[in-house]
This record gives structure tokens, C-alpha cells and sequence, in this order.
């Protein structure tokens, strides 16, 4: 009888090992909720995007990215100051109120390089590229599947370093156990520190037949203090 017991617990316990998913099939899941139609690598589309912060107006940009032609533009603008920024494949254009000759001073107070232009580039495609930027060469990720709560939910996640090339930064993804949608990410430039920040992400925004979180709103992980929201639309 004893035996018995101990086969059909054996054998029970064998469906939920199974159902157990490894980091590439959660990510591979994730991808198919957020792209269904692998558009990504194809990705050509704009979008608005409004940041909300504390104590400032709200800065309204028009992103547009061309993925297979490598081209990419900002438009943004906030108190009465439009700047422009252009890459189209590693050449730059940019210009402030309309104007492509500026001075030393403005350059410096707005920012507006090439190396500034080509870092949004990054910035943009790479968070509005999540989850399939995971895919990219130089990505390193843990191959466990952990489940973690985060503000009362249980998710499951990814944990994702970076070749010394690529970043420093250790990253946490965060996905529904149900739909395997994205709804938090949150990174550390050192973990102990309990540095960085995190990311709430609400609502989907369809771009070109990708679901693009439409809300994330930005806390630094110390102090859960608030950072601003962007919210995206068409």
C-alpha cells in the first residue's frame, strides 16, 4: 500500500513538472502576445508618446522608427521649444524651433548631438521594442523562471543581463502568468544598492499589429518615489 502511495504521488507530480516553463519558451509566449504576426523585424510605424512629470509641463514627442530602412525620428516639444532629431542609417539631423544652425549654448542646454539623436534611437526602439529587443544578440538570460509578487501579483519573471558591450544594467521582466503579457520591468545598475528603477505598464496600444503597453509609469526602486508616466498613443 505504502508503495502504491508513493507511485501515485510520483506520477501526479509529473503533469506540473512539465507545465514548468523554461526562459525561452515564457519568452517565446510573451512575443506571441505582444506579436503575434512577427511584425517586429519589419517594425515601420509612428507613434505620440506624452511624458508626465512632476512640477513640469508635459513634453508631447511624435517617434517614428523604419526598422529595415534604419531610420528613425523625434519630434518633440514642450514650453514653446520643438526639437528635432533625425538618424537615418548613422547620419544625423538636427534642429531647434525649426532651425538647423543653433549655438554653442543651446546645443549644450538641449542636448541636441548626433550622439544624443542616435542614444534616443536606442532608447526608444529599445523600450518600445520589449519584448522582442530579448531576442537581440548580447542578451543574456537567466534561465530559470521565477515567480515573484510584485505589488500584491504574482508574475512570472525573467531576469536578463547584457554582454559588456551591449550594458551593465541587470533587468527584471515581469509577465502574467494567464496571458503572458509584459506589465512590469525594473532594472538595477548595482542590485545591492537597490538602485534604478521600476516600470508599471497598463493598457495596450495596437502599433503597426504590435500590442505596445499604452501606460508606464516610471518609480525609483529605493523609495517607490514617482518619476513621471508616459502614455502612448497613435
Amino acid at each position: 500500500m505504502k508503495t502504491i502511495l508513493i507511485f501515485c504521488l510520483l506520477f501526479l507530480t509529473v503533469p506540473l513538472v512539465s507545465q514548468e516553463l523554461t526562459a525561452t519558451q515564457l519568452l517565446d509566449r510573451t512575443i506571441a502576445f505582444h506579436d503575434p504576426d512577427n511584425q517586429w523585424e519589419k517594425f515601420k510605424g509612428r507613434f505620440t508618446i506624452t511624458m508626465s512629470t512632476p512640477d513640469k509641463n508635459d513634453r508631447v514627442s511624435q517617434i517614428f522608427i523604419d526598422l529595415p530602412n534604419e531610420q528613425f525620428e523625434l519630434q518633440s516639444k514642450r514650453d514653446q521649444v520643438a526639437l528635432y532629431q533625425k538618424v537615418n542609417k548613422g547620419e544625423c539631423q538636427l534642429r531647434l524651433n525649426g532651425k538647423e544652425q543653433f549655438s554653442k549654448q543651446e546645443e549644450n542646454k538641449y542636448r541636441l548631438t548626433c550622439q544624443r539623436a542616435k542614444m534616443m534611437k536606442n532608447y526608444y526602439t529599445y523600450l518600445y521594442g520589449l519584448p522582442m529587443k530579448l531576442k537581440d544578440p548580447g542578451t543574456i538570460i537567466d534561465p530559470v523562471v521565477r515567480k515573484k509578487k510584485f505589488k500584491g501579483k504574482e508574475y512570472l519573471t525573467l531576469k536578463v543581463t547584457y554582454t559588456q558591450e551591449v550594458g551593465k544594467d541587470s533587468w527584471y521582466f515581469y509577465f502574467d502568468p494567464v496571458t503572458y503579457a509584459m506589465e512590469v520591468y525594473q532594472f538595477f545598475h548595482d542590485e545591492s544598492a537597490n538602485d534604478g528603477e521600476y516600470i508599471l505598464l497598463s493598457g495596450l496600444e495596437m502599433v503597426s499589429k504590435i500590442r505596445m503597453p499604452k501606460t508606464r509609469a516610471w518609480y525609483y526602486n529605493k523609495d517607490d518615489g514617482y518619476l513621471g508616466t508616459d502614455v502612448l498613443g497613435n
